[in-house]
Formats: C-alpha cells, structure tokens, sequence
C-alpha cells in the first residue's frame, strides 16, 4: 500500500474487526468499503491499476453520496453551474475517487482495517470511528453517513480525526471554479484522475 495513504490520504481505538457483524447500518456501509479495499489490496499488481479500478468502482458507488459530495464541494457557486456541467462534475469527482483508491491501495502488507462498534449521531448524520492497522501502528479514518435513498451513505472522510476530506477537496476547486468556471474544474478533476500512480515505496 502506497505511504501517501497513511501520510495523505488515509488516514488505538477501543474496536473490533472490520468482518465483525455490525448491527448499524451506517458501519454497514463503512464495512462494505473497508472489505472493498482489502480485496484491491490483496489484488495488489497482478491486477493493475485498471483493474483495481473497476473492483472499486461499485463498490464506491453503494457507499458514497457522490453527488452530495460533489455538491458540498463545490459549495454556493453550485447552483449557477449548468445542470450538463454540473452532471459532467459529479462523473469526474467519482473517476477521480475510484482513481485514487486504486491508486493508493495498491498491495496487501497484512493491513486490516478496526471499527469502534458505537456509532454516533450528529444532528441527522451519523458518525463511524475507524483505522487502518500496518506493522503495528494505526491512522484514524472517520466516516460521515448521511440517509439517501433508504440508505446510509459516506459524505464526508475524516483523517486523522480532523482533516476533513470535504474542506481539502473545497479549498482545491476554489482555483479552478474562479479561473475558468466549471469546465475549468471538470478538466482539472479529469486530469488528476487520468495520473499514473507515483510509484511511492511501501
């Protein structure tokens, strides 16, 4: 697995193992995706980068509020972007995070995943506290679920227990969306999905 995981992107808790059964289903969601991510990890190179990818794929696509995401990303300018242009965002901001998931879980060290069994509630959103575990230390990686659909999807990941995924993901559109508007920022999104991975020492 790819250090900018631990460094960047990804981020001991009181937990239990990810495979547990879990009766909320707000961890449910996070469950899928943390077993979603051990299968491309353990896919490692024999299955390339493409191939991660599509794994991941639906498996991003059941448990993320894309759209939502995309939208709070993007924050007020939202709604003067037109509606082609803002289907267009919502497609690159998912490449993009199939993209970097593909990327960034690339091999299998004997990592696994833990999950603090209380889910917590803020307001009308839920709150699940996970890990990642590699060679005896652990990075903190928060869920935020909200209902869609009937269903408990991701919105917002939290690194670290602070570094919100959303505010870092606002803060680099910001640039794009005032230089060249929406199409600016699809083209940014699309170029930073397209990247190779950068080859980064385990």
């Amino acid at each position: 697995m790819n250090k900018s995981l631990i460094a960047t992107l990804a981020l001991a808790l009181s937990s239990t193992p990810v495979l547990a059964q879990v009766a909320d289903p707000a961890a449910g969601t996070v469950q899928a995706l943390n077993s979603g991510l051990l299968s491309i990890m353990r896919a490692g190179a024999g299955a390339g980068q493409a191939g991660r990818a599509r794994a991941i794929a639906p498996v991003v696509d059941r448990t993320f509020d894309i759209a939502l995401m995309t939208r709070l990303a993007v924050g007020p300018t939202w709604t003067t972007i037109a509606p082609a242009d803002q289907t267009a965002l919502v497609a690159a901001f998912r490449a993009l995070t199939v993209a970097q998931y593909a990327k960034n879980f690339d091999s299998y060290g004997g990592e696994s995943f833990t999950m603090v069994p209380q889910v917590e509630t803020r307001g009308g959103d839920k709150l699940v506290r996970t890990a990642i575990v590699s060679k005896g230390s652990s990075e903190a990686l928060n869920y935020r679920l909200r209902q869609s659909g009937g269903q408990w999807k991701i919105i917002d990941v939290y690194y670290r227990n602070a570094i919100s995924q959303l505010a870092t993901r606002r803060s680099e559109f910001a640039r794009p969306l005032a230089t060249g508007g929406a199409r600016s920022l699809i083209a940014h999104l699309n170029q930073l999905a397209a990247r190779p991975a950068d080859g980064g020492v385990r």
